[in-house]
């Protein structure tokens, strides 16, 4: 059964001074633990990461073998058909592996109870800034890095940026900074909530979220 939850943000500016404006989110969370529907969400999106290309031919598919390597009787030695059997150098491949597709359902509202309960569990290190995506006109890595030092932002772990919308000026500001990694709303997931150790929103994220997740 699911319980209602509100959390509310304070919401910071550019030097990391408090607005009037506070972003409340409802959230539905489990009454028991949620762990295993992230656990599962998570084990998703592992498996879909995975390319399933991996080929070995079998002893058909190998080039050659098609004449006998030597007679069947007299020869003195252990009889052979073709040498691209597999107990052959260069033959075929026993049992190898093929191209697969390997995938996890998930329902929709699974998913969004596990990122509902992961925004939940980690809303003690949720910080919402005003205006970040178009808070970048040109590209300036020390711009955000002055940013992140008003708003105590720990870069030597893991940071979640999630915004609205990716805009040039964001993107190119953050990409050289190590454990930085930034997405959009719509894009949202479980395996990059876990990972984080800090997460930073923007007040149109957050309308973005309500929408998406917890409609």
């Amino acid at each position: 059964m699911t319980v209602q939850k509100f959390v509310t943000y304070n919401v910071l500016d550019a030097n990391g001074q408090q607005l009037n404006n506070e972003q409340k989110l409802e959230l539905k969370v489990l009454e028991t633990s949620g762990n295993y529907l992230i656990h599962k969400d998570v084990t998703r999106q592992q498996i879909q990461q995975k390319q399933g290309t991996v080929s070995a031919k079998t002893r058909s598919e190998v080039r050659g073998g098609g004449r006998k390597p030597w007679r069947q009787k007299g020869t003195g030695r252990a009889r052979a058909g073709s040498n691209r059997s597999p107990l052959w150098k260069g033959g075929g491949v026993i049992f190898g592996p093929k191209p697969k597709t390997i995938s996890l359902k998930l329902n929709k509202k699974e998913r969004q109870l596990s990122l509902q309960t992961l925004l939940y569990n980690k809303r003690n290190i949720i910080s919402v800034i005003d205006n970040l995506e178009n808070m970048f006109e040109t590209p300036k890595t020390k711009v955000f890095l002055d940013l992140c030092s008003k708003c105590d932002v720990d870069l030597s772990q893991k940071v979640l940026i999630v915004v609205s919308k990716k805009t040039d000026g964001l993107k190119l500001s953050t990409r050289n900074v190590k454990n930085v990694e930034l997405i959009s709303a719509s894009n949202l997931n479980t395996l990059s909530l876990l990972k984080a150790k800090q997460i930073l929103l923007t007040p149109l994220a957050v309308n973005e979220i309500k929408e998406t997740y917890c409609g």
